[in-house]
């Protein structure tokens, strides 16, 4: 018989009941559909593990443009700057914000890129699993994990509603893959399962009414360097939840704020590109320029 689990609420007891890790109960719940097994579902989570490796080796590598000619070499530049001169916040965030990037980028080169929840949002989980992983020596084993925690985090969320920025704006794409890069995250760093829901709570507390505008209707601007900044809000809501910093609204009630706040934000803030930043006088102009 199939185990639920639809809250975060829920999976918290869960897992406490059944003294497992939220990747253990993310393997338990797939298992009792029937579907794949234990084996199956670990390997597929290291196909996109390695699927997101190689987006980011080959985006820190090339300077394409874009069809649309918007974008394509922001890594490159940051990758220059970070040459002469070191991120400030240390070489873990440098590596995040380049790896944000460099996936983004792929993404609008067509390159092969793993959505997570989004195309949009591609570069988040990526690079802060990724970049961490690397700088402090976390096996394949403690990423697929992570990875898969990162899925569970998402999946609840969508059953209260739905991962695009056609219904709910950027804060149920980008917003939501911040929340799950930070429960990765925290998994990695040893944090308990109140921590790592906690610290998906407070990523989406802070992402609340977070709207989708892109310019000329395609998933550059602002998408590409929103990937930075939600990948660094990951980390700060990391170290919060770490630092055992509380969340006083419980995830699932932040959820049901989202889904409430998606369903008030006006159309044309959800990827319709008909008002907020894609209507300002330059996105009109580029508009026209672009698609005629």
């Amino acid at each position: 018989m199939e185990n639920t689990i639809t809250t975060f609420r829920q999976l918290y007891y869960t897992c406490k009941e059944t003294n497992k890790k939220i990747y253990e109960a993310a393997l338990d719940y797939e298992a009792s559909k029937g579907e794949n097994t234990e084996y199956k579902v670990r390997l597929q989570a290291k196909k996109s593990l390695d699927a997101m490796k190689s987006a980011i080796k080959t985006g820190l590598c090339s300077t394409e443009s874009s069809p649309s000619g918007l974008s394509g070499n922001d890594c490159d530049k940051l990758q220059k700057r970070f040459k002469d001169y070191g991120a400030i916040l240390g070489s873990t965030a440098q590596k995040i914000m380049t790896y944000t990037l460099a996936t983004s980028e792929q993404n609008l080169r067509m390159g092969t890129i793993v959505a997570c929840p989004t195309a949009g949002s591609c570069g988040i989980v990526p690079a802060v699993l990724i970049a961490y992983a690397e700088d402090y020596n976390i096996t394949e084993n403690d990423q697929i994990n992570a990875l898969i925690t990162a899925g569970e985090i998402g999946r609840i969320v969508s059953v209260k509603m739905a991962l695009a920025g056609a219904v709910g704006g950027c804060q149920a794409e980008c917003g939501v893959a911040s929340a799950m890069a930070s429960a990765a995250l925290t998994q990695m760093r040893g944090g308990n399962i109140k921590q790592i829901i906690n610290a998906s709570a407070l990523v989406l507390k802070n992402v609340l009414g977070l709207t989708c505008d892109p310019v000329c209707g395609l998933v550059e601007i602002p998408c590409v360097k929103r990937n930075s900044f939600l990948a660094i809000h990951a980390v700060t809501a990391s170290e919060l939840a770490m630092a055992n910093i509380i969340s006083k609204i419980p995830a699932d009630e932040i959820v049901d704020a989202m889904e409430q706040t998606g369903k008030l934000m006006s159309p044309l803030l959800k990827e319709s590109s008909q008002g907020g930043l894609a209507k300002t006088k330059t996105a009109i102009a580029l508009e026209k320029n672009i698609l005629g």
